[in-house]
């Protein structure tokens, strides 16, 4: 089975394009999703989120989202704001924020590399977020949110896609956000029989984001695969591949909301023990490995780990593990930051006075600014087979939904 293979896409016509796309579904609440699609009648929201057109008092995750959900779907590909190609095509996406560009690959990825471990993954799931992925899936019969991956670098793909780039696009659109969204279509077979090999030749792909799309997508597969049957479209999900190099990781900050009963000096005299701490005028945004900052009311410290504490195993030596490992745990009593609801996650994409504000607030004792994880530390955890912390990264920019879908027919 190929590791990736073209599809028919189903995405907006061109004209509509800016009325569909939408912010991932799973980077909104329900009240701001019905705020931002109130006066937005075709946007992916209705699809992804359909609950906002249901009474707002209703559980997200009932039967009735996930049909009223199908039955928008169905109302837009009536009223033609979406099609279907008539071909299998790969696209070229193309994300464009302030000064930084990555240009990548809209592809159907093998549930079967997935399960192999081909396609990498490095965080762990949660069981009622891929039960609602599955159910949007079955309900659709579509995957709609695209699973973020990264590949190593090819020169060939990437001529490719610059070659696909001077056509005119499928969809072009500034979206609220002000991050710029242009895809192209690429129809050529010879261009589409080059992807596939030089894919094929790659050793992994990485997830990035996306995990309990990708979980869910296999469980689907799972359920729909019949003995003696060949490949059906639910064997394959729906993914964007870009370069490695070219992808953006922002830090994921942490905020608590207590310091375990410690006094103030108390609490820094802990922290000295595995960390220096040098106070700070302004806020401190880390720019090296093994820096931290941490912000308590009215004050900023930088905290250097002090070398013989960071460990060599590639998840042990991360920023978010060497804070977890030697900070929240031993000193705070944040043991697991997937279940303690002292802990919160703070991303970077909204800066160091979100962490101050929240401090100051008193809704949290302390925040920490994090150094952000690079792609090398993400493919390093994965290629040993390793999960890593919860919220270790933050990618920016985000693609968005509504622009290509698969359909499983």
């Amino acid at each position: 089975m190929p590791l990736i293979k073209p599809f028919r896409g189903l995405r907006p016509l061109t004209a509509r394009a800016a009325d569909v796309a939408a912010p991932p579904y799973d980077v909104l609440s329900s009240q701001e999703a019905r705020a931002l699609a109130a006066d937005k009648p075709w946007s992916f929201l209705h699809i992804s989120k359909p609950e906002i057109d249901l009474p707002p008092a209703i559980d997200p995750y009932s039967p009735e989202v996930y049909a009223k959900g199908a039955a928008n779907l169905a109302h837009m590909l009536a009223a033609g704001v979406l099609r279907r190609d008539a071909t299998p095509c790969y696209y070229a996406y193309r994300l464009t924020m302030g000064g930084h560009q990555q240009t990548g690959l809209v592809v159907a990825a093998s549930v079967a590399a997935y399960d192999a471990g081909r396609i990498r993954r490095h965080e762990l799931t949660r069981p009622d977020k891929e039960d609602d992925r599955v159910r949007q899936i079955e309900a659709l019969n579509a995957q709609t949110g695209p699973v973020l991956l990264a590949h190593p670098a090819c020169a060939e793909v990437d001529a490719i896609l610059a070659a696909a780039a001077t056509a005119a696009p499928a969809a072009d659109l500034v979206a609220d956000t002000g991050v710029r969204h242009t895809v192209w279509a690429i129809e050529d077979a010879a261009a589409l029989e080059r992807i596939g090999t030089c894919f094929e030749a790659l050793p992994a792909l990485y997830i990035a984001d996306g995990h309990h799309r990708s979980a869910a997508a296999s469980r689907v597969a799972a359920a729909r695969r019949a003995p003696q049957a060949g490949a059906s479209a639910a064997d394959y999900f729906l993914a964007v591949s870009f370069p490695a190099a070219q992808m953006q990781i922002l830090c994921y900050n942490r905020v608590v909301r207590d310091l375990a009963g410690l006094s103030r000096d108390q609490f820094l005299r802990r922290v000295a023990e595995a960390f220096s701490v040098e106070p700070e005028a302004g806020a401190v945004q880390p720019a090296t490995h093994g820096e931290l900052g941490l912000y308590l009311p009215g004050q900023w410290h930088r905290l250097h780990i002090r070398a013989e504490r960071i460990p060599a195993d590639p998840v042990g030596r991360l920023d978010v593990s060497l804070l977890s490992d030697q900070l929240l745990a031993p000193i705070l009593g944040i043991k697991d930051l997937r279940t303690d609801k002292r802990v919160e996650f703070v991303g970077g994409i909204r800066g160091t006075q979100e962490l101050e504000q929240r401090v100051a607030s008193g809704e949290m004792a302390a925040a920490f600014s994090m150094h952000a994880t690079s792609m090398a530390d993400l493919m390093a955890v994965t290629d040993a087979r390793q999960i890593m912390p919860p919220k270790s990264t933050w990618f920016e920019p985000k693609l968005a939904d509504g622009l290509v879908s698969h359909l499983l027919e």
